[in-house]
């Protein structure tokens, strides 16, 4: 059976939780991580989240495994304790990252609407 993206991604939604960026937000300050996954560009292009770690969706494998060279501590040591909260710009590519990483062993979710709901919610945001 082929799959479009939108069905991949409504895929992983039925397995990925999606928390408001209000509630994330809350949930940093008190000690997860907020991961953002959208490209270099588009946080040049549209600002990004103070103290988010920022990995793009196509080498978030390799920086989730721990057991590899380019394990990003910020990430892995989540894995035992704390929760990743995963945005991009609208939603898609966070599902899909937030899918992976709750199958790699991660409590993670899908922060609702994104970097646009982020901005919507009258959330801060660095240029």
């Amino acid at each position: 059976m082929t799959m479009t993206m939108k069905d991949l991604v409504s895929d992983a939604r039925s397995r990925v939780d999606a928390v408001s960026p209000e509630e994330a937000e809350e949930a940093m300050r008190n000690g997860d991580l907020i991961l953002d996954v959208r490209e270099p560009v588009e946080l040049e292009k549209d600002g990004r989240i103070a103290g988010a770690l920022h990995i793009p969706r196509g080498i978030l494998k390799t920086r989730a495994d721990a057991t590899a060279q380019t394990a990003e501590a910020r990430l892995t040591e989540t894995q035992s304790c704390g929760r990743v909260h995963v945005l991009c710009a609208s939603g898609g590519r966070a599902t899909l990252a937030a899918d992976t990483l709750r199958r790699m062993g991660y409590e993670a979710d899908l922060i609702e609407g994104g970097l646009g709901g982020w901005k919507s919610a009258g959330l801060s945001v660095e240029s």
